[in-house]
């Protein structure tokens, strides 16, 4: 009997390594990588800042509005308006509070600046920050 049992033994090829646990946990870390990342909306445009001695980085996940040269007021790649702050800034603001920063152009009025801060102010934002390249 265990002759042939050693028989049995000595024609089965010997067995490689199976990889699909292995890939399952590969996969499985490359899902939770990707749905845990924060993903950051940008203005859109291109905004020529001023400097500012004062500037810090802001480690927040921020809300960026944008105002551009002409006056119009961006987000997501998408002209809002001042009427449009209110909304928006509300909306965002439902799960958590962030930070909102204004990234205005040089050349932009500060009526309109101080328009938009005060539709941002009054949808519930507690910080309004202006952006500003450090100098």
């Amino acid at each position: 009997m265990t002759s042939r049992l050693q028989r049995r033994l000595e024609i089965q090829e010997p067995q490689g390594i199976d990889m699909s646990p292995l890939l399952d946990v590969v996969f499985i870390l490359l899902i939770f990588f990707i749905v845990s990342t924060v993903f950051v909306k940008e203005t859109g445009v291109e905004v020529d800042k001023p400097q500012a001695i004062s500037a810090q980085s802001q480690d927040q996940q921020s809300i960026l509005l944008a105002i551009t040269g002409s006056g119009e007021v961006m987000y997501d790649s998408a002209n809002i308006g001042v009427a449009g702050v209110h909304g928006t800034v509300e909306q965002l603001l439902l799960g958590e509070d962030r930070p909102v920063v204004i990234q205005a152009d040089r050349t932009v009025p500060t009526e309109l600046l101080m328009e938009v801060i005060d539709e941002a102010k009054i949808a519930g934002a507690v910080s309004v920050n202006i952006a500003a390249l450090k100098e």
